[in-house]
């Protein structure tokens, strides 16, 4: 879908910055040779966009407009919760919750396209202070999270996993709302996702708090 918001408004001064928050390269990069997209598409090993906008997990959006001020902080980017609903068995999502994550995505996407065409008149931006006020800023938790985590990947990549792994399972403590930072430790499958047990189990322990935050947005379905 991104691709072809990107292409449909290429012309309209607008661009997309895709980065995958994967500290294993090898895993990001075969989905986004797949994709093959013609916007930018960085990997960020060491989350420093995650640390510098807030961002807990993917896909979150930040709006930047031409003069560089943020007209949507970090944000769930249209994603729902329908996945939550997955029957194992038959490894499908009922029709209404499917209908609602599709239509959440059609939403968000739309949004963009009417900022881009609509600019500073667009229903969908915020004014500087309505921007700050929808900003949170990390606490000194988080930002020695951050700190572990960063140590904890230049480790592993000098080959002394204990000692990485030690300080990513610090971050992960000082940050537990971070499935970025939690992601980064936790056993993947064939296809390079943390999507075994023991993220359903993480998942499941939310009870009724979201894995997708509702977006601020008056007509994004809940």
């Amino acid at each position: 879908m991104w691709q072809d918001l990107y292409s449909g408004l290429q012309e309209q001064n607008f661009i997309i910055i895709a980065v995958a928050m994967d500290s294993r390269a090898d895993a990001a990069r075969p989905w986004i040779e797949a994709a093959a997209p013609t916007y930018p598409a960085l990997i960020d090993r060491d989350h420093r966009v995650a640390e510098l906008y807030n961002m807990v997990n993917v896909p979150q959006a930040v709006w930047i407009n031409e003069a560089g001020r943020i007209v949507r902080p970090a944000e769930n980017a249209g994603a729902f919760e329908a996945f939550r609903s997955l029957d194992f068995e038959t490894m499908t999502v009922p029709e209404d919750k499917a209908a609602t994550a599709t239509a959440a995505k059609t939403t968000y996407v739309n949004a963009v396209r009417d900022w881009v065409l609509s600019g500073a008149d667009s229903g969908y931006v915020f004014n500087d202070e309505q921007a700050r006020a929808r900003i949170t800023v990390p606490s000194a938790e988080i930002a020695q999270a951050h700190c572990h985590f960063r140590l904890g990947q230049y480790l592993l990549r000098q080959a002394r996993a204990d000692e990485g792994q030690e300080h990513l399972a610090e971050a992960s403590r000082l940050h537990p709302a971070s499935w970025n930072i939690w992601r980064q430790a936790a056993a993947v499958n064939d296809l390079g996702l943390a999507a075994g047990p023991e993220f359903w189990e993480r998942v499941n322990a939310l009870g009724d708090a979201y894995y997708y935050p509702p977006v601020d947005m008056a007509d994004m379905p809940k």
